[in-house]
């Protein structure tokens, strides 16, 4: 299996850390963020990584490499200092890198301690371009923005009104599965699109699947993401 991960991102919501290092690198317990993250994809079953990169990205090279320390295969794609947003990094990806027919995608300051094969199962299932983890969420972690009707999520809005905020229980988890197909139809050439807004309109069509996990995610991209995840690498003995 394959992995996107986006990790261009400016992350100005942990300066003035994120303007010497990028988030992926963020160190937690002595260890840079990434090497947690590699080390359960590679558990998971994922054997090559795609790496989108930006801001500060060379420190991501130099610290990952080929990803051999952790069982991958990993190559590059930098966007430099011409961010492209979520979306159209994956496009770039897509023009620029070998992209299987479906592949993951999850995003450089996320740990999601679920296990993936069943979520990539599922969305050979659907039959659709692309699928959705989601968890119930209750505006406990942030504000809700899924409506989730299983097997689609129905709606998909991060600026919705609040009538509709109101419908939603769900949350986005943070990891896609998306076939190749998916970016080449709906992401258009060098264009500057964030992912949610193009995953919001295939959801009102119907194209959107999804899969419902339990397990809460963990983020390293403020700082009480920070002390959250910390916590759980204590935990869990990671």
């Amino acid at each position: 299996m394959q992995s996107v991960i986006l990790a261009g991102g400016l992350g100005t919501r942990l300066h003035p850390i994120t303007q010497e290092i990028p988030k992926a690198l963020v160190p937690i317990r002595g260890k840079p963020f990434a090497a947690y993250q590699l080390a359960w994809l590679a558990k998971q079953g994922i054997r090559e990584v795609i790496y989108c990169i930006g801001h500060k990205g060379g420190q991501i090279v130099d610290f990952v490499g080929d990803g051999s320390a952790w069982g991958l295969r990993v190559s590059y794609v930098d966007e430099g200092g011409d961010l492209r947003g979520t979306a159209g990094a994956l496009r770039l990806a897509l023009e620029t890198t070998h992209l299987e027919d479906a592949f993951f995608v999850l995003y450089g300051d996320s740990f999601l301690p679920i296990a993936y094969p069943p979520v990539f199962a599922q969305h050979a299932r659907s039959g659709k371009p692309a699928l959705m983890t989601v968890l119930r969420n209750e505006n406990r972690w942030d504000r809700s923005n899924v409506v989730y009707a299983p097997p689609l999520v129905t709606l998909y809005d991060k600026n919705c009104d609040e009538a509709t905020r109101a419908r939603m229980t769900h949350i986005d988890y943070g990891l896609l599965v998306l076939c190749r197909t998916f970016v080449e139809d709906e992401i258009p050439h060098m264009t500057v699109v964030d992912l949610a807004d193009v995953l919001g309109r295939l959801s009102r069509k119907g194209n959107l699947a999804g899969y419902e996990v339990i397990e809460r995610f963990y983020e390293v991209g403020s700082l009480a993401g920070i002390t959250d995840f910390s916590r759980y690498v204590d935990q869990e003995r990671l």
